[in-house]
C-alpha cells in the first residue's frame, strides 16, 4: 500500500492506539532478529520509494542539529558556526538547536536539498527505521508514521512480519 500523503495523518492517527499497543508489547519481548527484520523491510520499501516524490518530512519538520552538522554545513556554506545558527536555527524545548521554521530552508522547489552531501545527521538517518536497537526508538517512530509513508508502510509490514 502506498499511502497518499492527504491521508498518511489520518490512517496514522486510526493506527495509533494498535501501533502503541504493539511497540509497548515489543519492548517487553524484543525478537532475536528484530534488527535484522527491520533492516530487510527498511531496504524493501526504500528500493521502491522515492523520497523526492516526497519530501514531507522537510516540509512538515525539522531535524536536530549536533554540532557536528553545524560545522560541517557552515563550513560548506562558507559562514563561522555562529552565522549560521542565527541565520537558521533556534534553541527548542529540549535545548537542541533546531530550525527556525519549516519548510526547510535548503529545500528546493523540486524536493531536493540544496545541502544534501552534508546535510544533518538525523536528515540521513530519517525515518530511523534501520536503526540498531529499534526498540530504543519507538517513540520516534510513532511521531514519523503520519509524516513518512515509507515509515507507515515499513511499520505495517513489522507487525505482519513480528506478530506479537
Amino acid at each position: 500500500m502506498k499511502p497518499n500523503l492527504n491521508e498518511l495523518p489520518k490512517l496514522a492517527k486510526d493506527k495509533h492506539i494498535e501501533n502503541k499497543k504493539y511497540f509497548d508489547k515489543l519492548k517487553k519481548k524484543v525478537p532475536k532478529n528484530l534488527d535484522y527484520v527491520m533492516q530487510d523491510l527498511h531496504d524493501a520499501e526504500f528500493k521502491k520509494t522515492d523520497c523526492l516524490d516526497c519530501a514531507n518530512c522537510c516540509k512538515t519538520t525539522g531535524p536536530l542539529f549536533t554540532s557536528a552538522d553545524i560545522e560541517r554545513i557552515s563550513k560548506h556554506l562558507r559562514q563561522k558556526p555562529q552565522q549560521f545558527i542565527d541565520q537558521y536555527l533556534r534553541i527548542d524545548e529540549d535545548n537542541d538547536y533546531v530550525l527556525q521554521s519549516v519548510p526547510c530552508n535548503f529545500l528546493d522547489t523540486d524536493n531536493t536539498c540544496f545541502i544534501y552531501d552534508v546535510r544533518p545527521k538525523a536528515c540521513r538517518e530519517f525515518p530511523h527505521t534501520d536503526r540498531k536497537k529499534f526498540n530504543q526508538i519507538t517513540d520516534i517512530t510513532l511521531k514519523n508514521i503520519p509524516i513518512c509513508p515509507a515509515a507507515y508502510n515499513i511499520v505495517e509490514k513489522m507487525k505482519e512480519k513480528l506478530p506479537l
